[in-house]
């Protein structure tokens, strides 16, 4: 079943499906774009927040930001990019996106797996994850994998050679199972973390983290355990950041069966400040969040 037969077929609003079409389309181009000899992996610049910033980077925001312009789909649209929200003139719909247009890109020039992760709110974008309307992710690796949820279950497609995204799982559920993928260097720890690391090691928990955020969560979805990019020395606040990559992430977690944490609360009941604040991210299976609950709240 291709993706827009299943989007018609759950009872999607036109509109949202018009939406997910559209961006799906534009992955598409993306995934051409890395292949462009014009925007080489080794080419940086620094984005708004002073981080490294691949030429695809600037080449992934583009292709969304100015699709998404011309075709006038929403309202509002906030990328990791861009340091302030732009608002299309005379939309079609009320929508507001939020985008991680090329997640994990600095694994591109050595041919590891990257991601694009979206967030589709009802209106303005500077809400509560739980708001999402639908989030989703696309994993760029051996297959182009678009998993998808319009709080109906989660659902997987894969890319075939026509273009059209094939559903290949549906109702993913989050098993058990014993896969950490932990963030941050282990000396900069704060205690309660670094005690949850060590329950996690002593009980044979596998370390599986690859340096791309989508990668990594999608072998959690369908493996079972966490992934987690803590507050730590320095950065006690965290470093991911809470629009672009916990809330559309958590909202396909927590519709999968498990959660997403700060270590103290639930991510996705957070308003956000800013369009650029960042949080520390526990995210997976729900015995792994409420262990690390646990250990914050004893301090």
């Amino acid at each position: 079943m291709i993706l827009k037969e299943f989007l018609a077929g759950a009872g999607t609003e036109k509109s949202l499906t018009e939406l997910i079409l559209f961006l799906s389309e534009q992955a598409q181009h993306v995934k051409k774009g890395f292949h462009l000899t014009k925007t080489p992996a080794h080419e940086q610049t620094h984005n708004t927040y002073g981080e490294a910033q691949m030429a695809l980077d600037v080449f992934a925001d583009g292709i969304f930001i100015n699709g998404l312009k011309k075709a006038r789909l929403v309202r509002y649209i906030a990328t990791e990019e861009q340091h302030t929200i732009i608002e299309v003139e005379n939309p079609k719909f009320e929508f507001g996106v939020v985008i991680d247009p090329l997640d994990g890109s600095s694994l591109i020039d050595v041919n590891l797996c990257v991601g694009s992760i979206i967030g589709i709110y009802p209106g303005h974008v500077l809400e509560k994850g739980k708001t999402l309307v639908a989030a989703l992710y696309f994993l760029y690796g051996p297959l182009t994998i678009l998993t998808l949820t319009t709080g109906k279950g989660v659902h997987e497609f894969v890319l075939d050679e026509d273009g059209d995204f094939i559903l290949r799982h549906q109702d993913i559920r989050i098993p058990d199972g014993k896969i950490y993928a932990p963030g941050a260097l282990r000396r900069d720890y704060l205690p309660a973390h670094a005690r949850w690391i060590e329950h996690l090691e002593h009980s044979g928990y596998k370390l599986r983290f690859s340096g791309c955020f989508v990668a990594d969560v999608h072998q959690i979805l369908h493996k079972g355990g966490v992934f987690t990019y803590p507050g730590f020395k320095g950065r006690e606040k965290g470093k991911l950041r809470l629009l672009y990559e916990a809330n559309p992430m958590g909202k396909i977690i927590h519709e999968a069966g498990g959660a997403i944490s700060n270590g103290r609360a639930d991510i996705l009941e957070i308003k956000p400040d800013a369009i650029d604040q960042v949080t520390p991210i526990y995210v997976g299976s729900k015995n792994e969040i409420g262990l690390i609950e646990k250990y914050m709240s004893e301090g």
